[in-house]
């Protein structure tokens, strides 16, 4: 599409600041994008009549008219679209605009015969819930694509750091170790496994007239396997699902179950972040400065963690729609109401700020540096940690009140590595067990943490 004469004039920053970002959005979210599917979908159908042997008013193309109408989908141009808005100014109507469109390119060529059988027996809704399938289905590659490469991107870090030990804080206070590897894994896991949910969606589609019941098709042509036909066009050409039990409208179940899915991989995306922004502010990574960049107009040292937070702040918003989206498109009232057509128009913004987020996180990612001397010095300020393999091992051993005796020693108090060691050697315990927990520190009491980072994949 061409760019907006003035940027500044933008009612949104997707479209404004932040257009070179969703550029591979564009021709698919956009009024352009919603035309040029309607067409293609429209140039299907009437290949599929002609390919019926039921229909013979619509008769079989030959191989030179299937490869002119391919062409005419495939070429299909902004000024084409610029032509169906034209149309549609006199028609208050969009769909019926692209009709008349279709019919202007076969006026004078050999299919002009066949004019009539464009947009045979549809109602708009057939045309228009393909195109939207379509849409979700060309928009999701691009969100996918950047999605895998920032878990792609995770479970590298994940697996390089998988032994640097990190202390660990539960209700923000220090708790059992872990690697900082094993914690980024941690979400490398969840966003897969969600990033399967949302691959395993199935786009559901119709066509199948005013009312879903193939009305107008079976008085026309009672012989004619409609379902059938139907389905060759839904699944075969589309690759999408067809939907045998619908309203005037396709009820966007899947659409619901779609949305649903994007905001929860979302959701552990805007956990993700405000983990690093936390591993930042405590100095556990740094970020490497960008030759040129500000963190601050007047603080000359800061380097802000402002990718994270253009990622949270564009997912609350993605998050805000999507779930409208998935709570509202399954309502219609009886067959059909418009209130999904004024909702559905927002599904390309959604997406946006989803896109806009994924791609903030991987910049991010790629920016962040680990500093070792920070993790360590805070596990080695917290000899009291090892409290919990002290009092497990007397737990083994038999010994009285274990639990009761290390919180005696070490809740609210100062703990130093001699005190530790000192108490490990005024036990009962066996000489292996004693000499295990004399050689433990707080950076060494990782577990299986090494282990479990490295099976990080995306």
């Amino acid at each position: 599409m061409d760019e907006p004469t003035d940027a500044l004039l933008n009612l949104t920053p997707l479209d404004g600041r932040y257009a070179a970002r969703l550029a591979p959005l564009r021709g698919i979210f956009s009024e352009f994008g919603l035309i040029r599917r309607r067409f293609l979908v429209e140039v299907a159908w009437l290949e599929a009549l002609c390919a019926e042997p039921g229909i013979p008013e619509a008769p079989a193309l030959d191989a030179d008219e299937r490869a002119w109408l391919e062409r005419l989908a495939e070429t299909f141009s902004p000024d084409d679209a610029r032509r169906v808005k034209v149309i549609e100014a006199t028609t208050n109507h969009d769909v019926k605009a692209v009709e008349y469109v279709l019919k202007e390119k076969l006026a004078g060529t050999p299919l002009a015969g066949r004019a009539e059988f464009v947009h045979f027996a549809c109602t708009s809704e057939d045309i228009n819930n393909l195109a939207h399938a379509l849409m979700l289905r060309d928009g999701l590659a691009v969100l996918r694509a950047a999605q895998r490469d920032l878990t792609g991107a995770l479970a590298a870090l994940a697996r390089e750091h998988a032994a640097q030990p990190m202390l660990a804080r539960t209700h923000g206070q220090p708790a059992s170790p872990t690697t900082l590897g094993k914690e980024l894994a941690v979400f490398v896991h969840r966003l897969s496994r969600l990033g399967s949910q949302i691959d395993a969606v199935e786009l559901p589609a119709k066509l199948n007239g005013a009312v879903g019941n193939y009305n107008a098709h079976l008085a026309a042509y009672p012989a004619v396997d409609w379902e059938a036909l139907a389905r060759r066009v839904i699944e075969g050409r589309f690759g999408l699902r067809q939907n045998p039990l619908t309203t005037q409208i396709e009820p966007h179940d899947g659409m619901a179950e779609l949305f649903d899915a994007l905001c929860r991989w979302n959701t552990v995306l805007l956990a993700l972040d405000r983990d690093i922004w936390s591993y930042i502010s405590a100095g556990y990574l740094g970020q490497q400065p960008v030759a040129g960049e500000v963190g601050s107009s007047t603080m000359p040292h800061k380097i802000n963690p402002i990718d994270f937070e253009n990622s949270e702040g564009n997912l609350g918003l993605a998050n805000a729609l999507l779930g409208h989206l998935a709570r509202k498109l399954p309502v219609s009232r009886l067959q059909r109401d418009l209130t999904d057509s004024t909702v559905i128009r927002s599904v390309g913004t959604a997406f946006g700020h989803s896109l806009l987020a994924a791609l903030a996180t991987r910049k991010g990612l790629g920016k962040i540096r680990v500093n070792p001397g920070r993790l360590d010095a805070d596990l080695d300020q917290a000899w009291e940690l090892l409290a919990e393999p002290i009092q497990t091992v007397m737990r083994k051993a038999g010994l009285p009140n274990p639990y009761e005796r290390l919180k005696a020693l070490t809740r609210g108090q100062s703990i130093d590595a001699d005190a530790i060691r000192a108490f490990i050697r005024s036990l009962d315990l066996p000489p292996a067990d004693q000499a295990r927990l004399l050689a433990l520190t707080p950076a060494s009491y990782i577990g299986l943490a090494p282990q479990l980072a490295r099976r990080a994949q995306a």
